[in-house]
């Protein structure tokens, strides 16, 4: 076994390795760019080596500055994690020249896996399905477009050397193709180094299911089961779950033998994940294969039990797998929600800044259920424009389906994330989706049901009672709280009374309290008690509830007249008055948000990196007018009307901040 590890990359996944070699005994050696001096997996390791500046091109996927860090630390062993260097098989040839062992396949399984075009002929040589599509790489844009023309529209745009979602786009017509061939191949050029771009027919309806599979030197290959990976957003997976809904047995077993094959086809060795599209009558067609550790390899590891990562480290070290295809059970069910530095209310646009709070939920168990939180980050740390937006993996495990997603929901309420934009109200509305919990999901879920983007979750009638009940019952303690305050006049006593009026969502609900010492009763409207328990005080900015044995968990702050209360992907503004408070609030003005429509804003901090008009330029709707790079993704703005450009007032080249004006119209 291995005495020292270096990990070849950042953020979460280094924080995951680096647990795993603690617990086998191994000493960890980290390396950062200059954005990550205060990382926590450089504070995690018990050496950290620096390797340039905060472009990952100069830094992370830069070989040659690894390759030293790992001279200088002596590592025996180095682990690539995900992303970055992870499958590029020249770093494991570098790695191999120097005697340094890699964690993950030999470089000929990597090389010919990585490529996409060459994985799917050795796929198909294999017996393994693979989608129609064209067997080359694409020249220019019309090349894109005549091809795309005699496969069939819809097609997939998709990078050579692609992964996590970069690279890919999906085409429609012809303008599409054309525009999607650019936007592709500038992506994979910026993430990998690469812009090779090729094209295949997109399955319509179609669901991601994943094979996680394990390979020793010893000639023996298993599958640990599948992976559900329908629920992405711009072909990036958001949530993933073990195993999926839609599988049955012989459909699971088929595909991981076909998975198997593939993997003894190229003689591969350590982990790996084979990707497929499934269609609706279950037919499934080879997408892609991960020669390396998956981003969503924990929910394989709650419904196992087997540490893939420990794994991956004793079969680089020549041992043999301990189990048998047989051995390896099935057991419950797993989620993971992927929390990501974007503001799902500005259509999931990247969001940078400090972490000023940052508190998941407890992890381990959970009643019957256990939580999970793999992360990378801190309070107080920094969310870099540089990097994957990508802050932790929220994970849970329980027996069945509803009950896995039922504590997911719980445990996304209970995480505290201030400072930037986050997608967590986001998660909760997806975990609490009748669709998904009926299982009935594809790779187009997000787009189906929010066509228009995301502007929250708007409670039902039930639920807004439950929560006004809560608010008010909050409110009251708070009153009390405040009517105790020391320094009064003598006989100013303040007294706080039992009725109030609870304002929420356009709603105006009477409320009634009568407290006890295990908590307060509230009636609504004149409608049947409710039951508020919990024990909550002024300042904590996390109550956990139950309404009629109903549990509620509410993200507090304060607001003026009452608070801001956010649950289940609802961000809600609430009001508790007295009766007269409430009678002069109906007649005071309401203030109107300034007219910004004649301005294009800056949707997100990044880099300008395109300016598509100029000054006096007419300009119809839909029209583009400007490109922003963020987290390595390029964002084209467009006009959202037909009008004229008055005034410029960014140039290509310029770091622009949330908000600020690139352009203004006539």
């Amino acid at each position: 076994m291995f005495s020292k590890i270096l990990i070849a990359n950042r953020g979460e996944i280094a924080c995951r390795v680096i647990k795993t070699c603690r617990r086998l005994g191994i000493r960890t050696v980290a390396v950062f760019s200059d954005a990550d001096s205060r990382a926590l997996h450089v504070r995690m390791a018990d050496e950290a080596v620096p390797i340039g500046p905060a472009p990952a091109a100069d830094s992370y996927i830069h070989i040659g500055r690894v390759m030293e860090a790992v001279r200088r630390s002596g590592a025996e062993a180095v682990h690539p994690g995900y992303g970055f260097l992870s499958e590029n098989p020249r770093f494991a040839a570098a790695l191999a020249a120097e005697g340094v062992v890699f964690i993950g396949p030999p470089a000929s399984a990597v090389e010919a896996m990585g490529d996409k075009i060459a994985s799917k002929r050795i796929a198909a040589e294999a017996g393994v399905n693979t989608v129609p599509g064209h067997p080359g790489l694409i020249a220019d844009a019309e090349e894109a477009v005549r091809i795309a023309r005699e496969i069939g529209y819809p097609v997939m745009l998709k990078a050579s050397a692609g992964g996590g979602g970069k690279g890919m786009r999906i085409a429609w017509t012809d303008a599409e193709a054309r525009e999607g061939f650019v936007a592709s191949r500038n992506e994979a050029a910026a993430s990998f180094g690469d812009d090779r771009i090729f094209v295949e027919k997109f399955v319509d309806q179609p669901r991601h299911i994943e094979i996680q599979i394990l390979a020793d030197r010893h000639g023996h290959v298993v599958h640990l089961h599948e992976r559900e990976c329908s629920i992405q957003r711009r072909n990036q997976k958001v949530i993933e779950e073990a195993p999926s809904p839609f599988l049955d047995p012989g459909t699971r077993a088929a595909m991981g033998e076909q998975a198997c094959a593939l993997a003894r086809a190229v003689g591969y060795e350590s982990a790996g994940t084979v990707e497929f599209i499934v269609d609706g009558a279950r037919n499934f067609y080879f997408l892609e294969m991960n020669t390396r550790l998956q981003v969503e390899h924990p929910v394989t590891e709650l419904i196992t039990g087997i540490d893939l990562v420990e794994q991956m480290i004793r079969i680089a070290a020549g041992e043999a797998l301990p189990f048998t295809q047989e051995e390896i059970a099935l057991n419950g069910w797993a989620m993971e929600a992927r929390l990501y530095a974007e503001d799902p209310f500005r259509r999931f646009l990247p969001s940078t800044g400090r972490l000023t709070r940052y508190r998941p939920p407890p992890e381990g168990p959970q009643g019957s259920a256990i939580v999970r939180n793999d992360t990378g980050v801190f309070e107080g740390g920094e969310i870099s424009r540089f990097y994957d937006p990508m802050i932790a993996k929220l994970c849970t495990w329980a027996p069945t389906r509803r009950e896995a997603a039922a504590a997911m929901a719980e445990a996304l309420d209970a995480f505290e994330v201030e400072g930037i934009g986050h997608n967590l109200p986001f998660l909760s509305a997806v975990m609490k989706h009748p669709r998904f919990l009926e299982g009935r999901l594809t790779t187009a879920f997000i787009a189906e049901e929010w066509p228009d983007g995301f502007k929250g979750v708007e409670p039902d009638a039930e639920a807004l009672r439950r929560i006004a009940a809560a608010a008010a019952a909050m409110w009251r303690v708070a009153e009390i709280r405040r009517a105790r305050i020391s320094g009064r006049l003598d006989n100013h006593e303040r007294r706080v009374g039992s009725e109030w009026v609870v304002e929420v969502s356009g709603c105006r609900m009477t409320a009634s309290l009568s407290a006890d010492r295990d908590g307060t009763s509230v009636v609504i409207d004149s409608g049947p008690t409710l039951r508020v328990e919990g024990a909550w005080l002024p300042g904590q900015t996390l109550a956990r509830l139950r309404v009629d044995d109903v549990p509620l968990t509410l993200k507090v702050a304060k607001a003026p007249g009452g608070f801001r209360l956010r649950t289940g992907g609802a961000d809600l503004r609430v009001h508790v008055r007295t009766p007269r408070e409430a009678e002069l609030a109906a007649l005071m003005p309401v203030k109107r948000p300034p007219d910004l429509s004649g301005s294009l804003l800056c949707p997100m901090p990044g880099l300008l990196t395109r300016l598509m008009v100029g000054e006096g330029d007419d300009v119809e709707e839909g029209q583009p007018l400007a490109t922003v790079e963020a987290m390595k993704m390029e964002n084209t703005l467009r006009a959202e009307r037909s009008g004229r450009i008055a005034r410029l007032l960014a140039r290509e080249g310029d770091t622009l901040a949330v908000d600020q004006v690139i352009l203004t119209f006539a």
